[in-house]
């Protein structure tokens, strides 16, 4: 590796600009030297050997466009000079299937172990709104436990809403009424969560008694040595009598679990408790060679440790999808990380877009040029283990390994699914 570029893979027909370059400058190869016809910005990319109009443009041994028109030894590699084409790989599902890491034993992290036998890193005490329209009460709720009311429960992170701006005007249990249902159920039961009550408005279309009854939600407890399962606290603003009323009894529910919330306390757990979640932000050119590869070897680790590790963002898994199914574990594990690569390609189209429109602007000015570039630096967050499931969005990840997520390129959303 030089100072001035990185070179991928031997086989790639670009380099990447570890500075800025200029005009003049040569960069030593380990076959040839290349003078720079033109200035090249830090992460973008510098042809190192001559692309014909037409021939396919690869970096990280992978192709990631087609060549607009020829390119000689020294330019720079664009958008102005390269379209993504059909850059997508043979899947050959199950064809790559790695062998399992070598086992790393004894790690362990000091975590919250909950009734339910899962294990957290923190311990709040949530309020969970089921609809927009009780978002302001439960934030009222949450703002009232300032540090010093909760001084006397020091086992506790805090009183937090949760909340979100849909629950109404949708198709009753249509697909956002579902991918909803099981956002709010994770939040309900993620391990984080010592305990939890909800709110709702009363007219939603997201109705507390379908939530419950659909994600099976309880609130599980431990009073002294004692555990207890019962239904989660409920408030519904129209059969309380408003928002101030609301309010009142949600404080003073919350008032009551405080102290059962607080006898959690932190001890060792292995590290196979663990799921990480991952996902990209503010991607440039960079990104495929340092920050994404490095999440990828933390993800091979935990996942030797028995863990789990989540690539999500199937926007910007397509383009990439190869390396992926090929890891498969089975071939129905490769075919559904496809379905879900069809299903998003004919959503956009419904919309009269294609998936070629990632990256952004901001990821072109970092250096990116096409969808299936950027996607194959960001599937380097998963590692190189094998692919274990796909799952749908917001799905609970039961299974230890590497998985897929399907989820959006937008990152609340996508990171909000991996609840």
């Amino acid at each position: 590796m030089s100072r001035a570029f990185v070179l991928l893979n031997p086989d790639d027909d670009v380099v990447v600009a570890a500075r800025d370059l200029l005009a003049g400058e040569q960069l030593e190869l380990p076959q040839a030297t290349v003078v720079l016809v033109e200035s090249v910005g830090l992460g973008h990319k510098v042809s190192i050997r001559t692309i014909a109009q037409g021939q396919p443009v690869r970096k990280y041994g992978q192709v990631i466009g087609f060549a607009t028109r020829d390119i000689e030894p020294g330019s720079h590699v664009h958008s102005h000079n390269v379209i993504n084409g059909d850059a997508v790989g043979d899947p050959r599902p199950c064809t790559e299937v790695p062998e399992p890491p070598q086992p790393i034993v004894g790690r362990t992290f000091m975590g919250y172990r909950r009734a339910s036998g899962k294990v957290g890193t923190r311990n709040y005490l949530a309020v969970i709104s089921t609809v927009n329209c009780s978002a302001t009460v439960s934030k009222y709720v949450a703002r009232h436990f300032t540090p010093e009311r909760l001084a006397e429960f020091p086992n506790v992170d805090g009183v937090i809403a949760l909340t979100h701006t849909g629950g109404c005007a949708m198709q009753f249990h249509g697909l956002g009424h579902r991918m909803l249902n099981r956002v709010l159920g994770g939040m309900a039961r993620h391990p984080n969560i010592g305990g939890y009550l909800l709110i709702g408005l009363g007219c939603e279309q997201v109705t507390i008694g379908l939530l419950m009854q659909e994600q099976k939600l309880v609130q599980i407890t431990r009073d002294g040595g004692e555990t207890k399962s019962a239904g989660p606290p409920v408030f519904v603003m129209q059969d309380m009598g408003g928002t101030a009323r609301t309010v009142q009894a949600a404080i003073k529910e919350v008032e009551r679990l405080l102290p059962q919330v607080d006898q959690a306390r932190r001890e060792p757990c292995p590290a196979s408790e663990l799921i990480l979640g991952t996902e990209c932000g503010g991607s440039d050119g960079n990104s495929g060679v340092t920050a994404n590869p490095a999440i990828g070897i933390a993800a091979d680790r935990l996942v030797a440790c028995g863990g789990s590790a989540i690539l999500s963002e199937t926007t910007e898994i397509f383009g990439a999808e190869h390396l992926l199914t090929r890891r498969a574990r089975t071939p129905e594990v490769a075919a559904k990380l496809l379905e879900r690569i069809e299903w998003w390609k004919g959503y956009a189209g419904n919309y009269g877009v294609v998936l070629d429109n990632n990256p952004s602007v901001g990821n072109k000015a970092g250096g990116l040029t096409t969808i299936a570039e950027k996607s194959l630096g960001a599937v380097a967050k998963g590692g190189s283990t094998c692919l274990e499931a796909v799952y749908d969005y917001a799905e609970p990840v039961t299974a230890k390994g590497f998985v897929v997520m399907d989820s959006p390129g937008f990152d609340p959303a996508s990171v909000t699914g991996m609840v």
